[in-house]
């Protein structure tokens, strides 16, 4: 792992068109991926990949942010950045996977909801608390993979999860470093600054505890990805489902403690 670059530098790393998305992963990892579309009640969010697909026998639901791979489909897509309708269908998704006791597979990648009034209006803050509040509770294994940005609460809304792993270059954080600098120091420019101060890469983050564990990038991803798929989903499957509820409350609940 390469950890002499600055963090801004992972955060552009992170942002970079040639990283992996989540059909490459999809492609790489998994057998007969049957996607899923829309919310049931409006319409159907690109921004949002999911489906159902096989993990070495072992039936799984995987979600994920989907930016595109060229200028039309990153248009298609807004970006990652998902709306309300994209959040109800990840909620969606979750709770067949819970009916049919299937684990749950994100993959985080998003400078962050869409903030946009039309978003706003159909409920985008309550699209993403009742996501946080479901994936708390939901009675399946559930493991989160940040592989590129994870911004705000666009990203947490499917990051609830027993297991939290990321990608070597990959960033996790409550806003944008843009954002962060615009906030404090009301200069966007000033956001190298601000991702040293923000701790915001996986080295940073796993060093507190905050996630489970970091996965290296170029031709050792797909496999050191499908490895440790593997041993969190063998170890998740085998506790009750009371104790898998249990756990992860005490996993999120202990960050607090962390900053005290």
């Amino acid at each position: 792992m390469d950890n002499k670059l600055t963090s801004y530098e992972k955060v552009q790393l992170a942002r970079s068109a040639d990283r992996p998305g989540i059909m490459d992963y999809i492609r790489s990892l998994f057998n007969h991926f049957m996607e899923m579309h829309g919310d049931r009640l409006y319409r159907d969010d690109p921004a949002i990949v999911g489906g159902i697909a096989m993990f070495h026998e072992i039936p799984v639901t995987i979600i994920g942010h989907r930016k595109g791979k060229n200028t039309k489909e990153n248009i298609r897509c807004n970006f990652g950045m998902a709306s309300p309708e994209g959040y109800r269908k990840a909620r969606r998704l979750m709770e067949q996977a819970e009916k049919f006791d299937r684990p749950v597979i994100t993959f985080i990648d998003t400078p962050g909801a869409y903030p946009g009034i039309e978003a706003e209006s159909n409920g985008q803050s309550n699209a993403i608390a009742e996501n946080l509040a479901y994936m708390s509770r939901i009675k399946v294994p559930t493991i989160a993979i940040i592989t590129g940005e994870g911004s705000s609460g666009g990203a947490l809304a499917i990051a609830v999860s027993d297991r939290v792993w990321m990608l070597e270059n990959a960033v996790y954080s409550i806003l944008s470093p843009e954002g962060y600098a615009s906030i404090l120091w009301k200069d966007a420019k000033k956001a190298p600054e601000a991702s040293d101060l923000m701790k915001l890469t996986a080295q940073e983050l796993k060093e507190f505890g905050l996630i489970d564990g970091i996965l290296p990038e170029g031709k050792k991803l797909m496999p050191a990805m499908d490895q440790m798929l593997q041993k969190e989903l063998n170890e998740l499957v085998k506790r009750k489902k009371n104790s898998l509820v249990a756990a992860r409350y005490q996993k999120f609940r202990k960050i607090d403690g962390l900053y005290q």
